[in-house]
């Protein structure tokens, strides 16, 4: 079995870290429960392009489980966690081409080597594998029958394709599904996000000036929990609904160009290029600490910071000191990339549980409806929704009402009034 990790001999720990996972995953493992028995991916390779993590991890024995044959490389190249890739490949006998903080050269050879299994279906978050395979495997193309996408900014990249017409196959675009950015987005990207800077930083945030640029469903969750933290949060926004809600969730809004004077803590989740400039790092404090949690590095204009900075230095293990003309210093965490699993360990278990819940029935559905599906974006159908949605709740032990008969008659009717 070809692999390339970074230690085979993390594995040990690895493991321990999929299994403490594991227990935070009860919907994923009703599906591997009856995906085991069923084998309803029998034969089918697959190829997924993810954050490789402890759920990651679980994704993937599931979907081995329900007979398919998968392969991983990292979505990110900070993202690995090496012990787990070491898990996966040892334990799990799943190749894996990952390891945390590999180069550009080094990414794009991993995502090609899991091109080279010659997938049925594609798995992406961010859309890498995808673009990868449209611009220099365009004669693979043929042998796909569809995909999924994880995250909103992979979506945003695929719904353009599909626009232009360039676009090879069908893919769902997870990432749309309620039981995955009300919940992942909001509450798993909220929560992580802030324990990456803490970890990174070791710095109190209570009484700071945190600043969100972005209110989408992460932003929102971002917002959230630095307000819980008793941050005081301004927002900036280029939507205005966006920024209606930000202001009536009690949030200051303001535009950038105000916010990096007043802010300590930046963090960008936006999904789109150069939000923060360098004529927000020249007004900044001494001493700001920037971040990113959107998928791609390039919300911070890092080649600007390197062009004004006078000087630069590791200071901690995620966190990069930028010294500018008179002195004044920023602090970059995470070179840029998601600071939550930059820093810290991405998504709880059991937010990632209804993504990747959603992940594997989303697989099983294209296998079934390939042939009548065009080359397209198209939303999670939402019977499956409901159905994680009603799983979710019976792990946790809640019940909810149904409609009577005559309650759905009425829902269903105009003729009813007052």
């Amino acid at each position: 079995m070809k692999y390339h990790v970074k230690d085979i001999n993390l594995a040990k720990q690895g493991r321990l870290k999929i299994e403490w996972a594991n227990q935070g995953m009860p919907v994923l493992n009703y599906i591997k429960e009856r995906f085991s028995k069923t084998k309803p991916l029998k034969g089918l390779k697959l190829s997924a392009c993810l954050h490789i993590t402890s759920e990651t991890a679980n994704l993937a024995d599931t979907l081995k489980a329900g007979g398919a044959d998968v392969v991983l490389c990292a979505s990110n190249p900070l993202s690995t966690q090496d012990d787990v890739a070491a898990s996966i490949v040892k334990d799990l006998k799943i190749p894996v081409f990952a390891i945390k903080g590999e180069d550009n050269r080094t990414y794009y050879s991993h995502i090609k080597a899991a091109l080279d299994h010659r997938p049925m279906i594609t798995m992406d978050d961010g859309a890498d594998l995808v673009s990868t395979l449209h611009t220099e495997r365009r004669k693979q193309i043929g042998n796909i029958l569809g995909g999924t996408e994880e995250t909103t900014t992979g979506v945003i990249r695929l719904r353009s394709m599909a626009k232009k017409g360039v676009l090879g196959y069908p893919i769902i675009a997870v990432n749309d599904a309620d039981t995955k950015h009300f919940f992942d987005n909001r509450y798993g990207t909220g929560q992580s996000t802030i324990d990456g800077i803490l970890r990174a930083t070791s710095r109190m945030l209570a009484g700071t000036n945190f600043v969100v640029c972005g209110y989408g469903w992460c932003g929102r969750g971002v917002a959230m929990r630095a307000q819980g933290m008793a941050a005081r949060v301004i927002v900036t926004e280029v939507n205005p609904l966006k920024a209606i809600e930000a202001t009536m969730d009690g949030y200051s809004v303001m535009p950038m160009t105000e916010a990096a004077k007043m802010g300590d803590f930046f963090v960008t989740v936006t999904g789109d290029i150069n939000v923060i400039r360098k004529e927000h790092f020249l007004s900044m404090k001494d001493g700001a600490v920037i971040c990113n949690s959107g998928h791609f590095n390039v919300e911070i204009d890092i080649p600007a910071l390197e062009r004004i900075a006078k000087k630069k230095r590791r200071i901690r293990e995620f966190v990069d000191e930028y010294t500018l003309p008179k002195g004044k210093k920023i602090n970059l965490l995470g070179e840029g990339r998601l600071v939550n699993l930059a820093a810290a360990e991405g998504h709880p278990p059991s937010v990632m549980d209804m993504s990747f819940a959603n992940q594997a029935f989303s697989v099983e559905y294209l296998l079934k409806n390939c042939k009548r599906l065009k080359s397209d974006v198209y939303e999670v159908p939402q019977n499956i929704d409901r159905k994680i949605a009603r799983l979710k709740l019976a792990s946790m032990g809640i019940k909810i009402d149904r409609l009577t008969k005559e309650q759905e008659k009425y829902l269903a009717s105009w003729e009813m009034g007052t």
